[in-house]
């Protein structure tokens, strides 16, 4: 009787471990699958080539510098309105 049960524990713990070793696995492949999934996408991805990244870069400080032309006349506006009230 004492060997049967412990038949039972041996086939228990067997079953325990090789669930955790299948765990074990089936996380690599998710991972593994995962970063083949994400270099397949970049893959997809259209790159800007030099010229537009030039051409996006030159727009966007143009914009910034009309942008801090506009504060500073706003500001210069409002300074001359202050001083024209004290």
């Amino acid at each position: 009787m004492a060997k049967k049960v412990e038949e039972k524990d041996v086939k228990k713990t067997k079953k325990k471990t090789e669930i955790k070793k299948d765990k074990k696995t089936k996380e690599k492949v998710k991972k593994e699958s995962y970063f083949e999934g994400v270099k397949n996408e970049l893959s997809k991805v259209k790159w800007p080539t030099k010229k537009d990244v030039l051409k996006y870069t030159i727009a966007t400080l143009v914009f910034i510098v009309i942008l801090v032309v506009f504060f500073v006349l706003i500001s210069l506006l409002m300074s001359i309105i202050k001083g024209a009230f004290n």
